[in-house]
């Protein structure tokens, strides 16, 4: 007996099954497209997608606070969040960061305390990766998690310069106005 569901004939089931697809394809894209991911080849980036997780939130919706335990990093699928450094109800925005964009990626190397509070200023998307499921993936596919480990410290090493850089010339500035 023939099945009554044929998902190439049922538009309701086609289309079920087709945003699916695009959801993961879509995970895999922003991925491919962050700094972080960009050595990896399209069945690397896979094995990355199987252990993201989807988080949605709306605008003013706080992601994670400021001296929390970081678990685990997040890459901006779609929307805008603001990075805040909050002290003594005083807030200061350190950052605006849109679609690609990551942040937290401290998280996956160690559970010190989250260094600002990033507050969602649109609807987001953003993609989880957690620091359990990178221990996982590492104890599972120790080549892969190697390489991107060495590509996160890479954008780590590069950020850290850039901050050299931007403390060496605030520096100079402060010099030159005594």
């Amino acid at each position: 007996m023939a099945s009554h569901l044929n998902t190439k004939q049922d538009g309701l089931w086609a289309n079920i099954f087709a945003k699916k697809e695009t959801s993961n394809t879509d995970v895999i894209d922003v991925l491919k497209n962050s700094p972080l991911f960009s050595t990896l080849n399209k069945s690397e980036l896979k094995e990355f997608e199987t252990i993201t997780h989807l988080r949605h939130y709306q605008a003013k919706d706080v992601i994670f606070w400021e001296g929390e335990p970081g678990v685990g990093m997040y890459v901006i699928k779609s929307g805008e969040i603001s990075v805040w450094d909050i002290k003594n109800e005083e807030k200061n925005k350190i950052a605006q960061l849109i679609e690609g964009d990551f942040f937290g990626e401290l998280a996956l190397l160690d559970e010190i305390p989250r260094s600002a509070t990033c507050i969602a200023d649109t609807t987001c998307e953003v993609i989880g990766l957690f620091q359990p499921d990178l221990f996982s993936l590492l104890s599972k596919k120790p080549s892969l998690g190697n390489k991107f480990l060495f590509q996160l410290a890479s954008v780590i090493g590069e950020r850290l310069v850039e901050k050299n850089k931007e403390c060496a010339e605030l520096r100079k500035r402060l010099t030159a106005e005594e």
